[in-house]
């Protein structure tokens, strides 16, 4: 088997001192979000559009479906983000774990982030983000702002995984089957497709001897190729809504903290496919379930409001009544609502943890993940 071709180039990390699990001892101190400070963007060198990728411009709500790492966000920046991220209170409140992933924090960035929380808030951030995705974003919602993926490892299981993936591209060579791709078989994030349109991956820890780490995409026609994971500082952006990935393991490093913040359309007329598929087992339903619902009745109520302007202009103009217009009009809302109603489950038929197939696209990978689910039922 030849290994997944590799679509974008590593980018150079900053100096930064940083250490896992507590506050560094260079910490910062509670600073504000300053957009003339804290962001060090530069434009990626390559964007991939859906085409180039396998699928139709329709497919999405852009024509984009990834960047390569570009530069984001400051020294400062980071070791921020990190002290916030790090604290008792996030982990103590906030982490969740679930069948795609061991370690994450959610739903903590307006109660204890404020420097995270501003950050992604920032019409500067969103300026720079929207230009990249190809369309105008917003944060999904609060809850999703700041979501964190975290693999921790000490010194002795890092060297321990490093040496059984070298014994084991050794023996591949040996058969002939070298390239094999070792990552699926203990990904930090399994595959999957997000449940917002948009997503933004931020390097939170230094990558300079990281092993792997890149985010793995299934093209339209079932072809795997690799992005090469952002270094500290640096994001990616992807139209994850519509692409099946996975964040692949990292070696040569004891942590591998991202930071992913999911964006939706601001447009009320633009097709809105949230799903809640991913992220309703890792959150607190009250909170999660407010959150998408006041928004899409904003979008709602914002597409009322000028389907109502429509025909009070065209009467005033004195044009006919459109009626097949109207009643298509009506239809798109009734699906709308009803799509959202079959996203809020009811809390007591939420399993904690665990998520169903509905997310994945491609047969194989639903039986693969359905094998796996058998595997550790009998475990």
């Amino acid at each position: 088997m030849t290994p997944a071709p590799i679509l974008a180039g590593p980018i150079q990390p900053k100096e930064t001192e940083v250490s896992h699990g507590k506050k560094s001892t260079s910490s910062t101190g509670k600073i504000a979000f300053d957009p003339s400070k804290h962001l060090s963007q530069t434009a990626p060198s390559k964007v991939y559009s859906m085409k180039e990728l396998g699928y139709s411009d329709s497919r999405g709500v852009s024509p984009v479906g990834v960047s390569e790492p570009f530069p984001l966000f400051s020294a400062e920046a980071i070791q921020q983000m990190r002290e916030e991220v790090l604290s008792d209170e996030v982990f103590m409140k906030h982490k969740y774990s679930s069948d795609l992933a061991q370690c994450q924090l959610r739903g903590y960035a307006a109660e204890c982030a404020p420097f995270i929380y501003d950050a992604w808030k920032s019409p500067e951030t969103l300026a720079i983000i929207s230009k990249i995705a190809g369309v105008d974003l917003v944060p999904a919602m609060d809850f999703e702002i700041g979501h964190v993926n975290i693999s921790v490892h000490s010194e002795q299981e890092k060297n321990e995984a490093l040496k059984a993936v070298m014994e084991k591209a050794t023996r591949q060579a040996d058969e002939g089957v070298a390239g094999c791709p070792w990552e699926d078989e203990d990904p930090i994030v399994d595959w999957h497709t997000d449940s917002y349109p948009f997503v933004c991956v931020t390097m939170l820890s230094d990558c300079t001897n990281m092993i792997g780490g890149e985010t793995a995409l299934r093209k339209g026609d079932g072809e795997v190729v690799k992005v090469r994971g952002p270094q500290m500082g640096s994001a990616v952006i992807l139209q994850g809504r519509y692409i099946e990935h996975q964040a692949l393991r990292a070696l040569g490093t004891t942590e591998r903290i991202s930071m992913v913040t999911s964006f939706r359309p601001r447009a009320s007329a633009t097709k809105d496919d949230t799903v809640l598929t991913t992220v309703r087992p890792i959150s607190k339903l009250g909170d999660l379930y407010h959150q998408f619902a006041e928004y899409r009745f904003e979008i709602l109520e914002e597409r009322l409001r000028d389907a109502n302007r429509f025909m009070r202009d065209q009467r005033r103009a004195t044009r006919p009544f459109n009626t097949r217009l109207l009643k298509q009009f009506i239809r798109e809302q009734i699906a709308f609502l009803e799509h959202m109603d079959k996203e809020i489950v009811e809390d007591d038929k939420v399993i904690k943890g665990v998520t169903d197939d509905s997310h994945l696209v491609s047969e194989d990978l639903k039986q693969r993940r359905s094998k796996k689910r058998s595997f550790a039922a009998v475990e």
